[in-house]
């Protein structure tokens, strides 16, 4: 197969063109500069897929999609459902499978820093954790709006603009995230979990209750749990690369030693470590291909 990529010089997009076993697709790929802390990066897929089921992972962001041609279904223990033509995902607690379409289809996706969920929504975090839900649920008909909008832009790169610009106009009325909760969030962030939530907590002066009350409310999980998907998105993509060794990995995300690494990693992905590393994956992705029959294609070693 093969990939490429080039820079749009208007607003640094990223794009580029994949066609390799899995399938074949341009992608597009926008991070808002004046948007940062709140929008983490704003993708465009246009495309078909030879391999449909992915197995996707926590990764401590919440996920507006628009489906503009056949939609998504997420696959489950007892079946799949098919999502809603704008459908929100909140904070992902554990690995989830997403099937595509047989036939090309277009995707934007919006992913959202807890933040910036928070503002987007104004509504308690903690209802959508782990949940995928129509997004005109939780936004009423700012819903169709998006989706008309990024429907009816005539290029790609449009259609992200467009995705941009209905973010910017929400943002103007949002509601902000508590100072204190933002500032833990950013620190558990750049240290990618591997923190002490209770030194963070005694430098805000906060109560533990209260403290797990808001950061429910505004994040969508306890600071602990928040902590926990990020030490494993930090493994996660250290194993991804492939430069360390699994006692390395563990060492540098802050586990206590490897088994604790492999009973965490096993939990939240359905892998042990040694499995995510041989399995397939997307190009430009840390998401894993899944044949139809739900078995994970193993690469050889």
């Amino acid at each position: 197969g093969s990939t490429r990529g080039a820079v749009s010089d208007s607003i640094c997009m990223t794009s580029g063109v994949v066609d390799d076993a899995f399938g074949a697709w341009t992608y597009l790929r926008c991070r808002p500069v004046h948007l940062a802390g709140l929008v983490d990066h704003i993708w465009l897929f246009d495309g078909a897929m030879t391999c449909l089921r992915e197995r996707t992972f926590p990764n401590g962001l919440l996920e507006i999609i628009v489906h503009l041609g056949e939609r998504y279904r997420v696959v489950e223990e007892h079946g799949t459902w098919l999502c809603p033509t704008t459908c929100l995902t909140g904070l992902q607690l554990r690995h989830l499978v997403v099937e595509a379409p047989p036939h090309r289809t277009t995707v934007i996706g919006i992913r959202l820093t807890p933040a910036g969920a928070y503002a987007l929504l104004g509504r308690p975090m903690h209802e959508i954790s782990g949940l995928t839900v129509d997004l005109e649920d939780a936004v009423g008909s700012r819903a169709a709006q998006l989706a008309s909008r990024c429907d009816e832009a005539p290029t790609p790169d449009r259609r992200v603009r467009a995705a941009v610009r209905w973010v910017e106009e929400i943002l103007e009325r949002a509601a902000e995230i508590d100072p204190a909760v933002a500032w833990m969030v950013g620190q558990m962030r750049e240290q990618a979990g591997a923190v002490s939530i209770g030194r963070l907590r005694e430098q805000t002066g906060w109560s533990k209750t209260r403290l797990t009350t808001v950061f429910g409310e505004q994040v969508g999980v306890s600071p602990k749990q928040y902590a926990r998907i990020l030490r494993f998105t930090s493994a996660l993509k250290l194993i991804h690369a492939g430069n360390a060794s699994f006692a390395e990995i563990a060492a540098g995300t802050g586990y206590y030693d490897q088994p604790h690494l492999n009973a965490e990693f096993k939990e939240l992905s359905g892998f042990t470590p040694r499995e995510f590393q041989l399995a397939h994956r997307y190009a430009n992705s840390v998401s894993v291909a899944v044949v139809p029959d739900g078995v994970v294609s193993i690469a050889s070693s």
